[in-house]
């Protein structure tokens, strides 16, 4: 029901890297000087530092594109492009594949999934701890929540790069789902990982060892950046059940948002419909939830950013099975939001 175009690569989006990267370049020698300009500069830098942010995001999201094979497929040419878009924000195109690719698109929020929720029968390790702490739920503190918002995009990095560079077994007890890789794949990371420090060291001598300049200039644009993805990625699936079947309608939310921002972001909100073809042109998703919502209306989940915001703000983050919801002490138990009668789920066990 789609055209062959939508299955075909884009090479022409690969331009709109270094257009972002200018914009950054550009922020970052401007920031240099921050600490020598007055005040009212400074007040005139602040929105230029959210649209830098936006450039971290867009950077993240054309380097997820590529990685899914949606711009050119060469795999030495996506590997280097991958690197120089996510290095950015910290991420390598090596784990980005492991992690991202191959155990979030396999198993999406099922118990193997690492990028899912904790569940409640979970041991309470720092890793836990510091999701509960700062995730959006009916717990969270508003201040801790704006804090959360812009550091829960390393923090996963963080956890993830130590799970696989220090232990790399199944059992790492401080992540979601812990999970393996190659040791060619783990090669690979350390060495992309050692030239993200060294891009980011060169940026901040760069900027200068100088509160004004690195706080306005190097923190609050990655800030910015990171608060994006997650407005986008807590809403991507945990309002959704747990399950093995691996189904979109069932495991993903799509979300309403202005078609500006749908242009500004290449439709990241239709996130069902990347999960349903995830290597798509992006160009192409509102076709496939025009004909999800013809063809699956009682199933696939669609609801405004607004809406989804309440919901994750209204309701606790653990899971206790595949279909319920429980607070960090165990006193609030509530049903997953997106869960519909119509929906025929095979609930996974979860080990109490």
């Amino acid at each position: 029901m789609l055209p062959a175009e939508a299955f075909k690569t884009d090479p022409a989006r690969l331009g709109l890297i270094p257009i972002n990267l200018a914009i950054l370049a550009l922020g970052w020698q401007i920031a240099s000087q921050l600490d020598r300009l007055p005040l009212a500069a400074l007040l005139l830098w602040l929105p230029f530092a959210v649209v830098m942010g936006n450039s971290v995001f867009v950077l993240g999201l054309l380097a997820h594109d590529l990685m899914h094979g949606s711009l050119p497929r060469q795999r030495p040419l996506r590997r280097l492009v991958g690197l120089v878009a996510f290095s950015v924000s910290w991420m390598t195109p090596t784990l980005w594949q492991a992690v991202h690719n191959r155990e979030h698109h396999g198993h999406t929020n099922g118990l193997v999934d690492t990028d899912r929720s904790y569940l409640e029968s979970q041991p309470s390790s720092w890793g836990k701890r510091l999701f509960r702490w700062i995730a959006p739920s009916s717990e969270v503190h508003p201040l801790i929540l704006a804090l959360g918002m812009t550091s829960a995009w390393p923090l996963h990095h963080f956890r993830t790069t130590c799970s696989v560079l220090l232990f790399n077994t199944a059992n790492t007890l401080f992540t979601p789902a812990a999970f393996q890789v190659s040791k060619v794949e783990r090669k690979a990371i350390a060495l992309e990982l050692m030239v993200v420090v060294a891009l980011h060291a060169g940026l901040i001598s760069w900027i200068g060892l100088r509160p004004v300049p690195l706080l306005l200039g190097y923190f609050l644009p990655l800030w910015v950046g990171y608060a994006i993805s997650m407005v986008y990625i807590y809403t991507n699936h945990m309002l959704s059940p747990l399950t093995e079947d691996n189904d979109p309608l069932v495991s993903s939310l799509s979300l309403l948002v202005p078609a500006w921002i749908d242009l500004l972001h290449f439709n990241f909100s239709h996130h069902s419909e990347h999960h349903v073809f995830p290597g798509l042109n992006t160009n192409y998703y509102p076709k496939v939830r025009e004909l999800l919502l013809a063809h699956h209306p009682s199933l696939f989940q669609l609801m405004g950013m607004g809406q989804a915001w309440r919901l994750m703000l209204s309701t606790p983050r653990f899971y206790r099975d595949a279909v319920t919801l429980v607070s960090s002490d165990g006193t609030v138990t509530m049903p997953v939001p997106c869960l519909t009668a119509e929906k025929n789920l095979q609930q996974p066990e979860v080990a109490v």
